[in-house]
């Protein structure tokens, strides 16, 4: 399973990214492919995000059962802790 969540990206790679995957909500694309086809989607992604920021989660064979990365600019920041990855959050004030 391949779940995506998109915040602030062009349409035009919300568009791309509807060929492959099923928009289920507003910036949340689920699908189930391969390796091979996850890594050239997150391309797609890195390349045309732009100002935007995404989540990417994956199934993957942990204790969690999943994996993830993140993109962009966001508060939540990925933050691996004994082998766990878990996300922290920056702090509001500029």
């Amino acid at each position: 399973m391949l779940v995506i969540v998109l915040e602030n990206a062009p349409d035009r790679l919300r568009g791309r990214l509807a060929l492959w995957l099923l928009e289920v909500r507003a910036g949340v694309y689920v699908g189930d492919y391969s390796v091979k086809v996850r890594d050239m989607i997150v391309r797609n992604i890195k390349a045309g995000l732009e100002d935007g920021n995404a989540v990417i989660i994956w199934n993957y064979p942990n204790e969690a059962g999943y994996d993830f990365i993140t993109m962009g600019e966001n508060r939540r920041i990925p933050k691996e802790m004994d082998g766990v990855n878990l996300i922290s959050f920056l702090s509001d004030t500029k």
